[in-house]
Order: C-alpha cells, then sequence, then structure tokens
C-alpha cells in the first residue's frame, strides 16, 4: 500500500482546522517546528511513524485517520486496542486482522 502524502497533509490539516487550532499551536505540543507542520500539510515533508503519533495524539485522533483516512474513536477503548497489538508478532497481528475482519462482518442485534 503505497500512502498519499498529500491526503495526509490535508486529514492533518482538516483535523487540525475543525479543533480550531493554529499551526504553532499543534507545532508546540507536538514538539516539532511550525515550518515543518506546515511542510507535512502541504506534503512538502514526509513526517515519520513518531510525528504521525503525536500528532494523532495533539489532535485526538487516531494514526489511521491521516493515513487511510478511517476515522475512529480516539477514546481509551480504543488506545488500549492498539496497545495490545502492539506488542503482536506478525503471525500474532494476521490473525488478529483477519478476526476483526470476520467481526466486522457479523450482523450484531
Amino acid at each position: 500500500m503505497e500512502l498519499d502524502y498529500h491526503m495526509i497533509g490535508r486529514r492533518v490539516a482538516r483535523r487540525r482546522k475543525q479543533l480550531s487550532l493554529t499551526q504553532a499551536r499543534v507545532a508546540e505540543i507536538c514538539g516539532i517546528s511550525e515550518q515543518y507542520l506546515s511542510n507535512i500539510e502541504r506534503a512538502a515533508s514526509i513526517p515519520s511513524t513518531e510525528v504521525v503519533m503525536r500528532l494523532s495524539l495533539a489532535l485526538d485522533t487516531t494514526p489511521d485517520a491521516f493515513l487511510v483516512g478511517t476515522a475512529r474513536p480516539a477514546g481509551e477503548e480504543w488506545r488500549g486496542v492498539a496497545e495490545l497489538l502492539r506488542g503482536m508478532t506478525p503471525k500474532k497481528l494476521e490473525l488478529a486482522r483477519s478476526f476483526l475482519t470476520w467481526l466486522s462482518d457479523q450482523e450484531l442485534s
């Protein structure tokens, strides 16, 4: 899967504006320069995984919201699941993905 850095930058900018935050404030929260954030939003710079994580926390969302445009709840439940996934081996991650795919297809009453 190839990432579209123009879309990532647009998603970051859109979320920042939804929260009525300036580039300066978000950059300060993330510990990056305002120019670097501007470059990310304009796709002039490619953010590292760490910076995407910092932006996600600062903008109260999840990395997938920026990377693939999938909105997920940013509550503690999601963070707990993400922490469980973080330490898994590739085999366990594939099994978890398969299970989650199956679960998402189920009709729950």
